[in-house]
């Protein structure tokens, strides 16, 4: 994603400007990340999500990409708050 130059906003691939998600009240816990990854990867969203000793998270979208290293618990459920964007945002568009 790129960043636009107003605040407040970011744009999707598509260029269209959405405001941004409302701030965290919480970080988010190893557990919280573990559970996201499971749901992406149940329903197919994530080939696989597997947490490092380290605290950062291996991410792999199909079998045959690239394996992404995402920081921590954070990346992660910001990582699975993108995937259900884009999933509503392309429902929306097939309506």
């Amino acid at each position: 994603m790129v960043a636009r130059p107003w605040s407040g906003h970011r744009s999707c691939h598509e260029g269209i400007a959405i405001p941004t998600r409302h701030p965290r009240t919480h970080i988010p816990s190893t557990a919280e990340a573990g559970a996201w990854a499971d749901v992406l990867v149940r329903h197919q969203l994530l080939h696989t999500a597997v947490l490092a000793p380290t605290g950062q998270w291996l991410v792999q979208h199909h079998p045959d990409a690239p394996v992404r290293v995402l920081a921590g618990a954070t990346a992660m459920v910001d990582l699975a708050a993108e995937i259900q964007h884009r999933i509503r945002t392309t429902r929306n568009h097939t309506r």
